[in-house]
């Protein structure tokens, strides 16, 4: 399956919530590598709060992870509720 097919076959929560956490473990990795290992000029407090700001943006996109996968967990029947019943889409 290519990663086309795979991005587009997850539902959009999931998509945003895997955008989310790609976006801020790549600025996290930027900023340890090109800004707090090198010698250069100094970190401002607005490069500061970003680095904080992408732990936040992380945490939120796994919410929308965690979330969009108990949806799809909940969207699917017990088998000991009703046999009868079909899925609740």
């Amino acid at each position: 399956m290519s990663l086309y097919v795979w991005w587009n076959s997850m539902p959009r929560q999931k998509r945003t919530g895997w955008t989310l956490v790609t976006v801020g473990l790549v600025y996290i990795l930027y900023f340890l590598k090109a800004r707090l290992f090198e010698t250069g000029p100094v970190i401002t407090n607005k490069e500061w709060f970003y680095f904080v700001a992408m732990f936040v943006l992380i945490i939120i996109g796994t919410i929308n992870i965690r979330m969009a996968e108990m949806k799809e967990r909940n969207q699917q029947t017990m088998p000991l509720v009703d046999p009868k019943q079909r899925s609740r889409r």
